[in-house]
């Protein structure tokens, strides 16, 4: 059997340096309508604005997000399969920056609800592109701490939006040049295009398969359709807790504080954010040490107890708030770096990318049903953002069920 190929090392820390870049903006993305839906919201309906219409838009918004990023993970996956990991890359960066950018000069909130679910396309389509393409350029012992430090590179894109929005707010009056700064990402993904290097696994795979490969009908075939729909569980419930749980902190801090202290909505994604960064980074390092089973139900029992705490223990403007923020996000956000470990040992180089995308991303279906039910939710009970975000933090308890049918790979090493 021939020895894999391998990047020399210079190249290596070019593959980090850019995938790492990348994800930091499709986390700008992911923040961007948290801080800024109530203001759009508020921009676009006038008159007819109101706290639990805006509610009520949030959760579309995010909920078109999610679909987009459902298909864009499982097609753009797939294309990465098909072409390779960066230039299935480079197009993921292309499609998020260039439809966040034209946010900037919509005039309606459906033409603004189109567009972020393109948005979700690209977004979608890189997490598994590029977490594909540092697992396999990176691997062996090395993999814990490359794989937490692309997921925190996600978390930092929320935490330097929320810096951003707070020194310069987000309001009713001022909201598109946040849309055109979104769109400034497109530069990187023409930089991908052109001088990014291939994974060296996924040409080894190529030059070796004597027929194309169907990646998508073999994920679903007898000898993976287990591995694929345990990843699909395993993923899912993270986030659909993030999305349809702690993301209701954002606007809940906006409504309450939001006229008094117009940047107390962006300093509370702030510290959410720094809790993700740390707690994306340190989910991989969880998963290494303590092994991928206990770990992820120790992260499913810590994300419960700190949701619940967030919504019923606290509130916006209390002394402690703050604090649970940061709390939450970095117990919430484990779950991320240890899916960065884990997906991609459960599936074999010719799949890989589409594999990790369609676990990972088809949470995003399930994530965009729980966003539109939290939003009838929130409708339903009078826009109590605490009640909805306790509801919703009941999924954690299901990850501490569901994680005891994935298989452990304790030191594995990639497949072929």
């Amino acid at each position: 059997m021939s020895r894999t190929r391998e990047l020399p090392p210079a190249q290596r820390r070019l593959v980090l340096v850019v995938c790492f870049l990348a994800l930091v903006f499709d986390g700008v993305e992911l923040g961007l309508m948290p801080v800024a839906s109530l203001s759009v919201s508020r921009s676009l309906l006038g008159a007819e604005f109101t706290p639990m219409l805006g509610g009520d838009w949030f959760a579309r918004f995010t909920a078109a997000l999610m679909l987009g990023a459902a298909i864009g993970g499982i097609l753009l996956g797939s294309l990465g399969d098909r072409i390779g990991r960066a230039r299935a890359m480079g197009v993921s960066i292309l499609f998020y920056s260039a439809f966040a950018a034209l946010g900037a000069w919509v005039e309606t909130q459906k033409q603004m609800l189109v567009l972020r679910f393109l948005v979700g396309l690209g977004v979608g389509g890189l997490w598994p592109n590029g977490i594909a393409l540092v697992s396999e350029c990176w691997p062996g012992a090395r993999r814990p701490l490359v794989s937490g430090a692309m997921m925190a590179g996600l978390n930092a894109g929320i935490l330097m939006l929320s810096q951003l929005a707070r020194a310069w707010p987000v309001t009713p009056d001022s909201w598109r040049w946040i849309f055109q700064l979104a769109g400034a990402p497109a530069l990187l993904g023409l930089l991908v295009l052109v001088v990014l290097p291939e994974s060296p696994r996924w040409l080894d795979s190529r030059d070796a398969a004597r027929d194309p490969s169907t990646p998508l009908r073999e994920l679903f075939s007898s000898g993976l359709i287990r591995f694929t729909l345990v990843g699909i569980a395993v993923s899912a419930i993270p986030m659909v807790g993030a999305w349809s749980a702690s993301k209701w902190v954002i606007p809940w801090a906006d409504e309450v504080a939001g006229r008094s202290h117009v940047g107390y909505k962006a300093a509370t994604q702030g510290w959410w954010a720094l809790g993700a960064v740390i707690g994306s980074f340190a989910g991989a390092q969880l998963a290494a040490w303590l092994g991928r089973r206990r770990s992820y139900f120790l992260i499913s029992l810590g994300a419960l107890a700190l949701t619940l705490a967030l919504f019923r223990l606290t509130a916006p403007l209390r002394p402690g708030f703050p604090a649970v923020v940061f709390a939450q996000g970095c117990a919430s956000t484990l779950f991320f770096g240890w899916l960065a470990l884990y997906l991609p040992e459960l599936f074999p180089t010719r799949v890989r990318a589409t594999g990790s995308g369609l676990a990972y991303n088809s949470g995003r279906f399930a994530t965009a049903a729980g966003v539109l039910l939290a939003g009838l939710l929130f409708s339903a009970l009078g826009g109590d953002y605490a009640r909805v975000g306790t509801l919703c933090a009941m999924i954690y308890a299901l990850g501490m069920i569901a994680i005891w049918f994935a298989p452990d790979t304790p030191d594995r090493e990639l497949n072929a």
